[in-house]
């Protein structure tokens, strides 16, 4: 019994890590730069790569053309493609850059979340046109929400605090508690939550673009993404967004970026589990909690009983989609999804108990450039921060009643949580490597191939080495982007990557019938392809595919037969070792860290349903089964990709 409760314990904290893609966009398509000589909805080949630059009528428009752009408005306007004054901003004291796309009075125009509605094609990063004060003050209160603070109150995944603290604390009084902890190997509820994939506070408070407040102005001693806090029942912990939408990269904590090493999914699944068969009374006399804490785990354990798990196929994959669907399977087909006790024990049956659909969680990145929502699209209305609020919280077991109630009272909170995600922006490879260590004569010729190649899907990128007075800017400014140029309105093709994803959709459409989405105007279509995104940031974005499928940008630009069928993944900790910067991305072959090679669960087999690392072949850089790129020209793409 006592291994049972302990069990339970160890990880049931676990619950709703997961499903903390409600802060953000669900593994954002295909992250990969889907080079194309054709428009893959046309039929055979293309110009060959020496062509003229293609961009077709109604894409993406190059950068001096004098084609309008939307404003947030909905008016007109010219693009400005010289930026006569640009240069990167002064780093602040913490070495992040400030905030520059807000205006000191701001526009005051609300966001229009519609299907359809068009986006500017330089972006929307400012979604609610705030000035430059209150953007700024939203987008703090916002990351707090991400990382120390989850702000719905009715979640069902609260845990009591001191018991988690006690369990994983040393006892060395003969308790038996020290016995519990001989079972573990973790130390205390921090060394547990750096097994879960959670990330360390950032060592500085910035105010900029990538920071990330302190609570109450100090570092915490905890990680980002676990929430604690009071309540009338006594202190809880949870976890929130960073904890799947933050990660550790050469030896700095990035909030935004997808977490590599999440174990969520398996924690919340043996939780859920071992859970039904502990009485909470149980719990409540070996470890001496109070009638506050019992109320905790009482609700908790409830909220438990609505909720189906199912365990990703690999480490650091999502397997939310999945358990949104399936809890559903718990509920009632009314408008309210009302939890049903007889469905509890036997729930609807639903396609996805039979295969993976999994995905790794989004970059926040790309989301300004954004109108439609999930990594293929289907997500065509709503806000798709409030969407993910609601798919958290049915993966958490929450009355949707409860939800919705606390949803109209605390608007401002939801437009605080999306401005934080929608104003985030990419790590540049300049902050981790010298700018020297770029060939910058190679990143032109890359560009010229991607321009030709690829921008039609993925947009065009102006570089500071494309500007009047480039010669009188710093090396790094030369190298760094000076402005992203995507879509009106968010592509979607079929480029033959792996279905299952995809085909998962399909479970989520009667989601469109519930109150609480009508009431948001969220609605979902199936769709037949993915999203080609944005490539911001795409040098850190590693590995490839929205199932994790290519190592590094080397396999991307090989044709599927000849991409690695299996691959080792570590956490890049050491840039001269964890990090292939030939081929951008993890080492493969004799190159890969003997560490990694003690860790099973670092093993990715393309072969494993769901895995598969197909796509991006013909009719985007294979020709009648021929590559269409040198190794030279693939070498000058990642240059040209890496200062993105």
């Amino acid at each position: 019994m006592r291994s049972s409760i302990r069990t339970f314990v160890t990880l049931s904290c676990l619950l709703g890590l997961a499903h903390s893609v409600a802060c953000g966009d669900d593994a954002p398509a295909d992250e990969t730069p889907e080079l194309e000589n054709k428009d893959p909805r046309d039929a055979g080949g293309g110009p060959s790569v020496d062509a003229s630059v293609r961009l077709d009528s109604g894409r993406v428009p190059p950068l001096d053309a004098k084609a309008p752009v939307v404003r947030a408005d909905g008016g007109g306007g010219e693009p400005s493609p010289t930026h006569a004054d640009w240069r990167l901003p002064t780093p602040g004291a913490c070495g992040d850059t400030p905030l520059t796309f807000a205006t000191e009075q701001g526009t005051g125009i609300g966001p229009d979340w519609t299907e359809g509605a068009k986006v500017p094609i330089t972006g929307l990063p400012n979604r609610y046109g705030l000035a430059a004060g209150e953007l700024d003050a939203y987008v703090r209160t916002g990351r707090g929400y991400a990382t120390y603070n989850y702000p719905i109150g009715v979640t069902g995944s609260w845990l009591p605090h001191k018991l988690m603290e006690t369990v994983f604390t040393e006892d060395e009084s003969g308790s038996p508690l020290a016995a519990f902890n001989s079972l573990s190997k973790y130390k205390d509820l921090d060394d547990f939550e750096k097994w879960l994939g959670l990330s360390p506070f950032p060592d500085c408070d910035g105010k900029g673009a990538q920071s990330v407040p302190y609570p109450n102005d100090q570092r915490p001693a905890y990680r980002m993404g676990s929430t604690r806090s009071p309540s009338p029942d006594g202190d809880r912990i949870t976890y929130s967004c960073a904890g799947c939408h933050a990660s550790r990269l050469f030896g700095r904590s990035v909030l935004g970026l997808q977490n590599r090493f999440s174990r969520a999914n398996v924690g919340i699944d043996q939780a859920r589990t071992t859970l039904q068969g502990v009485p909470v009374d149980i719990l409540r006399l070996f470890y001496k909690m109070t009638d506050g804490e019992a109320r905790i785990l009482t609700r908790l354990q409830e909220a438990l009983s609505y909720v189906q798990t199912k365990k990703p196929v690999l480490r650091g994959l999502d397997t939310s989609l999945a358990q949104v669907a399936l809890s559903l399977a718990k509920r009632d087909k009314d408008p309210y999804a009302t939890r049903n006790p007889k469905l509890a024990e036997t729930p609807r049956p639903d396609p996805l108990n039979e295969y993976a659909a999994d995905s790794k969680p989004g970059n926040w990145w790309v989301l300004k450039y954004k109108n439609r929502w999930l990594l293929d699209g289907s997500v065509v209305s709503g806000n798709p921060v409030y969407t993910n609020i609601i798919w958290n919280e049915i993966g958490r077991g929450t009355d949707l009643r409860e939800l919705e109630g606390w949803l109209d009272a605390n608007q401002k909170t939801v437009d605080e949580l999306t401005a934080a995600v929608f104003a985030a922006e990419p790590v540049r490879y300049t902050e981790f490597f010298p700018a020297e260590s770029l060939d910058m004569e190679s990143a032109k010729r890359g560009k010229e191939l991607f321009d030709a190649s690829c921008a039609s899907c993925h947009g065009t990128y102006q570089k500071g080495w494309e500007l009047p007075h480039a010669a009188s800017l710093p090396l790094a400014d030369r190298l760094a982007t000076v402005e992203v140029r995507y879509h009106e309105t968010t592509p979607v093709h079929d480029v033959g990557t792996d279905t299952l994803r995809l085909k998962g959709m399909a479970s989520l459409v009667q989601l469109n019938d519930l109150s609480i989405s009508k009431k948001s105007g969220v609605v979902i279509k199936e769709q037949t392809g993915y999203v080609p995104p944005p490539l911001v940031g795409i040098w850190a974005r590693f590995p490839y595919f929205h199932n994790n499928s290519a190592p590094n940008l080397c396999a991307v630009l090989t044709k599927t037969s000849e991409r690695p069928a299996t691959y080792w993944a570590g956490e890049p900790a050491d840039p001269k070792v964890d990090f292939d910067e030939a081929c951008n991305g993890y080492p493969t072959g004799d190159k890969v860290p003997a560490e990694w090679k003690k860790d099973p669960e670092g093993l990715f087999d393309s072969k494993v349903s769901g895995l598969g690392n197909q796509g991006h072949d013909e009719g985007v850089f294979l020709k009648e089964g021929v590559e269409m790129f040198t190794p030279a020209q693939k070498s000058d793409l990642i240059r040209f990709l890496q200062t993105l």
